[in-house]
């Protein structure tokens, strides 16, 4: 104690430039990114080798799979091999899938380039940013999640325009592919080197963490992924992020069909430009929000949002100025999940875990991922029209919602 008052142990970690691993992370999430515009080389693969949709749809779907696989076994390797050498071969494995997509020959190769390899690199190196910056901000966690996070939502929006505005016209898949490589490869491994791990204790200077605010409060000891494995709110937690994940993704899936059914002009270039702004200001400003509002609460607002915003779509899709403004709201929706889940299994379970613990919640993200454009496209194909697959989003959102409220948090003394 010091004149009358406790101090806080962690008040006098000497001052470090959190901010470089903040850009790092960022910078490699925005290369990862780009992994969502596989749309783009869809059309001119088609058209090369005469493949129909439900053949090139499975490159995706592997990725996904193989992105969600390795994100928790690449949680486990965070403290063994280090976050950097981890962060190094991520990209390194997704630079070098985009590479060996450009010499696709046949189904399986590309498959094996950009599903398997470019799907591994991605889970490998989107493992690594989030803990880095948790530890770094443990004042600004939310906001800090959404800058990193945002990066890879914003991928897309940047290097798929690109793409298919600019580069495959002028050059080709084939040399698309190959310079997106070496630019990725350039980008991931400063990225990389910025991601220096916060050191043991750290605390910005002058933060006191007993003002943390109660919708966010945490305490107790780390949480060891059997603890949460025993513990009632993991499993709603899983099925929010599992339903809420679904019903963005499946209705993802159909906008730009659905776009152009209802006569929107230039729906492919609308869906990747205002999607990824959408995606990206979720995941920063309802990260930023949820360090004030709580991270629950800020997540039951979202899905709510959405089982409203998904039927209004479909209503009001036909003119283009709400189709924007709903193509806006349903990935600033997605996007907050992305964000909003991984500061929240930091303040449910701690830090020290975070790599695998998370990467257990991430799965059902996974999940989701895989099945939600099947899903989507089965409802279509069955009933005929888009209806059932934005309504039965809205039904999923709702289905989240509950599970939130079911989820409290085992740590804290104040839930939010």
């Amino acid at each position: 104690e010091r004149n009358g008052r406790t101090e806080n142990p962690m008040a006098h970690t000497p001052t470090e430039n959190r901010w470089m691993p903040l850009v790092g992370g960022t910078m490699l999430n925005l290369v990862l990114g780009t992994f969502y515009s596989w749309s783009v080389f869809v059309l001119p693969l088609e058209q090369e080798f005469g493949w129909v949709r439900q053949q090139t749809s499975w490159v995706f779907s592997i990725g996904i799979l193989t992105m969600a696989v390795t994100f928790v076994i690449a949680g486990r390797l965070h403290a063994i091999v280090g976050f950097r050498p981890l962060a190094v071969v991520g990209g390194v494995l997704f630079s070098l899938g985009f590479f060996l997509s450009s010499y696709t020959s046949s189904l399986t190769v590309l498959y094996l380039a950009y599903g398997l390899l470019a799907g591994a690199g991605n889970g490998i190196g989107y493992s690594i940013a989030t803990p880095v910056v948790t530890k770094w901000f443990p004042d600004k966690r939310g906001l800090a999640i959404g800058i990193a996070v945002g990066g890879y939502g914003a991928g897309s929006g940047i290097f798929g325009p690109i793409a298919a505005e600019l580069l495959i016209p002028s050059v080709g898949w084939e040399s698309t592919f190959r310079i997106y490589g070496a630019v990725f490869l350039v980008l991931s491994l400063v990225g990389a080197w910025l991601l220096k791990p916060a050191p043991d204790g750290y605390a910005p200077a002058g933060w006191d963490p007993t003002q943390i605010k109660a919708a966010v409060a945490r305490v107790g000891g780390e949480t060891t992924p059997a603890e949460m494995l025993r513990g009632r709110s993991f499993y709603f937690l899983f099925l929010a992020f599992f339903f809420g994940a679904i019903a963005g993704l499946g209705l993802i899936s159909q906008l730009v069909p659905f776009g152009t059914a209802a006569g929107i002009g230039s729906v492919a270039l609308i869906g990747l430009v205002v999607g990824a702004i959408g995606n990206t200001t979720g995941r920063v400003l309802s990260g930023a929000m949820s360090d004030n509002l709580g991270r629950l609460n800020v997540l039951r607002l979202m899905v709510v949002v959405s089982a409203v915003a998904m039927p209004a779509l479909y209503l009001f899709g036909s003119n283009v100025l709400f189709f924007v403004v709903g193509v806006f709201a349903v990935y600033y929706c997605y996007g907050t999940l992305l964000a909003v889940f991984a500061a929240t299994s930091a303040d449910f379970y701690g830090t020290k875990h975070f790599g695998v613990n998370y990467g257990l919640l991430f799965l059902a993200w996974g999940i989701a991922a895989v099945a939600g454009s099947q899903l989507a496209g089965f409802v279509y194909d069955t009933f005929g029209n888009y209806q059932y697959a934005f309504f039965g989003a809205a039904v999923l959102s709702v289905m989240s919602l509950l599970c939130l409220l079911a989820a409290k948090n085992p740590t804290a003394a104040t839930t939010a």
